[in-house]
């Protein structure tokens, strides 16, 4: 029997038993390869363990980690043609619907949501999310609104039907398309709504009253990212709005946020590279011609997104693992936890912006009162 590694607070009865490890502490990236293959378990709860993990594991870099930096880290930020994006996309969306509802439960956001209270619902907190970002975009009834990145279109449908807008979402998983469209119809929203297949460069270059880009850009990739906002540009009306909300890093990285990155680099989110700190974002913005008009960080309201999406998916272990496998149930499982800890600590966060044209003639009046508004829509 091997020898246990255990964190030494005495209160918990979480236990690591890795092999062969001689009593030192194991390199992070070296637990997850050995976690996700099945050959370490943790006893009790792992998001638990992660946030003492530092007790037995290390960031040492190892081989494992100059070798995938240099083989897939680097290639991907540097190769996103089309093609390459429709694959690491598909691959991931288009993995089931079944094994998303798993986590995100019957809302199907895949973005972070917005709390009013640490206690509230994953529900109550994704539609009031979806709340958030109609007065923030200030939605009006007829106004003609593009949504990239659109997912299972939650979002294109709610607006459609709770805000009277004509709604476009775009996305390249062909199983979220067909999901969000069934849902469009049994809505009758169809004359309202509609969900395009296509990719980002594809879309037709139309105006748009509001635009908005929730936790996609980041798949654009750094060295397309200012193009992607000069396209956004181009296809927002001159008195428009767009919405941006965006995972992002903070700049005075630490060692496990490296180890954080390149995981979910490897495993998660491959060619997500355009995660950046808000400092790239805002300076890809205003030289694509835009003017920010607010931020707000909602890192914490992720991290307590990730942990209802954590629990979700423990309590359909059985499910997922019928239909997909142990595997894939501990990636996730490993994922789901240790994002929690990460942008709870700050490491990872999302922002959201609010932006128009950068032209003299917008009528910037409009914002007058804005706060107020907000500031009342989110008592009730």
């Amino acid at each position: 029997m091997q020898p246990a590694l255990q964190p030494s607070v005495a209160a918990s009865s979480i236990d690591l038993a890795p092999a062969n490890t001689n009593g030192r502490k194991l390199p992070m990236s070296t637990f997850v390869e050995r976690y996700i293959a099945g050959d370490i378990k943790v006893t009790g709860d792992l998001q638990a363990f992660l946030r003492r993990k530092e007790e037995v594991l290390n960031y040492r870099l190892t081989l494992e980690n100059l070798k995938f930096l240099v083989g897939g880290f680097i290639p991907s930020v540097l190769v996103h043609t089309p093609a390459a994006d429709k694959k690491t996309v598909t691959f991931h969306y288009d993995r089931g619907n079944d094994f998303f509802h798993a986590f995100l439960g019957e809302v199907m956001i895949y973005t972070s949501a917005f709390f009013e209270n640490p206690t509230d619902t994953l529900e109550d907190a994704q539609r009031r999310k979806l709340e958030v970002v109609a007065e923030k975009i200030q939605l009006k009834r007829g106004e003609r609104l593009l949504d990239i990145g659109c997912g299972w279109g939650t979002l294109v449908a709610h607006m459609a039907e709770h805000h009277g807008a004509d709604a476009t979402g775009v996305t390249l998983a062909a199983r979220q398309a067909e999901f969000g469209t069934d849902r469009i119809q049994k809505k009758g929203l169809g004359e309202k709504a509609r969900i395009l297949t296509m990719d980002y460069r594809q879309i037709p270059r139309e105006r748009w009253n509001k635009i908005t880009v929730l936790e996609m850009a980041e798949h654009v990739g750094i060295q397309h990212f200012q193009k992607f906002m000069r396209q956004l540009n181009s296809m927002l009306e001159d008195d428009g709005l767009l919405f941006l909300q965006i995972a992002g890093l903070r700049r005075n990285w630490t060692a496990e946020d490296f180890n954080w990155g390149m995981f979910m680099s490897k495993y998660v989110f491959p060619g997500a590279d355009a995660s950046m700190p808000l400092s790239f974002v805002c300076k890809n913005l205003e030289k694509a011609g835009f003017e920010i008009h607010s931020v707000e960080n909602i890192g914490i309201h992720y991290s307590l997104t990730l942990e209802r999406w954590y629990r979700n998916w423990l309590r359909n272990r059985e499910a997922v693992v019928k239909a997909y496998g142990e595997r894939w149930f501990l990636l996730w499982e490993l994922f789901l936890a240790w994002s929690v800890v990460v942008s709870e600590r700050g490491g990872s966060t999302a922002f959201q912006l609010v932006c128009n044209k950068n032209r003299s003639s917008f009528e910037r009046k409009r914002w007058i009162g804005e706060k107020t508004r907000l500031g009342e829509f989110r008592k009730a």
